[in-house]
């Protein structure tokens, strides 16, 4: 139901994460019995979590480690790694500057060019240890470094913006990316996003998406929304786009998952995702907690070192565990940011949901005081849900 902001202007509702819940039905099955297998172009995997291609998340072994433990880690291929043949020293840098000169620096060592010999590089370093190489690009980086993606073996290429769709308009004297010739031409699957919307959803997968990610600013470093205003809650994008998932494989037979990307933090925050129609997610600060994260207990976003309008921060997440304790247990933290596999097939038991696909069709309801109904004592101790 639109809701009148003012004369000649109305809205509609929209919902976060944080305001749903998850209703058990008739129902339960042992967690055991939980199917949480998934395809992502041509690659099926035992668990529906990506790590987020952002430079304190993922490198080289946090890609391999990934791959080992059954999700899988996306490689950014226009930040520290392939800029640098020693990212390292770099990567000490970003972790010890001041938060005041914080930004002056990321803009400083960003504006070193990238390497296409690095590009190739980093993909092969993945796969000769055997791991799936996911790498991700904006739309210009696309253009410039996809034949070498696609020369060194890739697996699956993620062309990101913060908005992505099939009607850019460009000054003249630049031509943008035809996403939809991209993706007919390359060799390997491409992941488009991001979007949020219905009818862009629908037409990313005309042009030929593999996978459509979902989410505008609800990243934990990303500053997108106070930026530029621009946004929807998580739960209704993914519902929307999820939509037109459904619409087009009705209408084609060709089914292409939705991934909700970015502002997820605990195994709650993952079932909510699914249950409102995602396929899979992308998450990046739960996974820079690992001991393993090139982040060094800090995570930053993918915009922020625009040299003209940066739309990310560093925060400091701190680790907490290994990649393996925070993806598949054993948990040693109460609050849902450890065995995110376990809180997945856990919740899809109580729910009695036997896949994935029986997760999309779980009862949702709106419920703003599900995080804080009866927590008075965790809160005021900073314990639990309340940390």
């Amino acid at each position: 139901m639109d809701i009148q902001i003012g004369r000649g202007k109305t809205a509609r509702r929209a919902y976060g994460i944080d305001e749903i819940a998850l209703v058990p039905g008739t129902r339960t099955l042992d967690p055991a019995l939980a199917d949480t297998k998934w395809q992502i172009g041509n690659i099926e995997r035992e668990i529906p979590i990506i790590a987020s291609a952002m430079d304190g998340v993922v490198d080289v072994e946090m890609a391999v480690r990934l791959s080992e433990l059954g999700a899988l880690g996306v490689l950014n291929l226009e930040g520290i790694q392939t800029r640098y043949d020693n990212p390292e020293p770099i990567l000490d840098r970003i972790a010890l500057v001041n938060k005041d000169e914080f930004v002056p620096l990321m803009q400083e060592l960003y504006a070193e060019p990238i390497k296409s010999e690095l590009v190739k590089q980093r993909i092969q370093e993945i796969k000769s240890r055997g791991g799936i190489a996911a790498v991700s690009a904006t739309p210009v980086g696309a253009s410039k470094y996809g034949s070498a993606v696609a020369e060194a073996g890739a697996d699956l290429f993620f062309v990101q913006a913060t908005v992505v769709s099939t009607a850019h308009l460009s000054p003249e004297s630049i031509t943008p990316l035809d996403l939809a010739e991209f993706c007919r031409e390359m060799p390997i699957p491409v992941v488009l996003g991001n979007c949020v919307s219905y009818e862009v959803t629908l037409n990313l997968m005309k042009a030929g998406a593999a996978a459509i990610l979902v989410g505008i600013g609800p990243g934990a470093a990303c500053t997108s929304r106070g930026v530029l205003g621009v946004g929807v809650p998580q739960a209704s994008a993914i519902a929307d786009c999820a939509a037109a998932r459904d619409d087009y494989y009705k209408e084609t037979g060709n089914y292409v998952p939705v991934i909700a990307d970015g502002g997820l933090i605990t195994g709650g925050d993952i079932c909510k995702c699914i249950a409102c129609g995602a396929d899979g997610v992308m998450i990046g600060s739960p996974f820079a907690r690992c001991a393993e994260a090139p982040g060094r207990g800090y995570h930053w976003g993918m915009a922020t070192p625009s040299p003209v309008l940066p739309r990310g921060t560093r925060i400091n997440v701190g680790t907490t565990g290994t990649l393996e304790q925070i993806l598949t247990g054993p948990a040693q933290l109460d609050d849902g940011t450890h065995n995110l596999l376990g809180a997945l097939k856990t919740s899809m038991g109580t729910l009695g949901a036997k896949n994935l696909k029986e997760m999309q069709q779980v009862e949702i309801v709106i419920a703003p005081s599900l995080l804080t109904e009866g927590k008075v004592y965790q809160k005021a101790q900073h314990l639990g849900m309340g940390k």
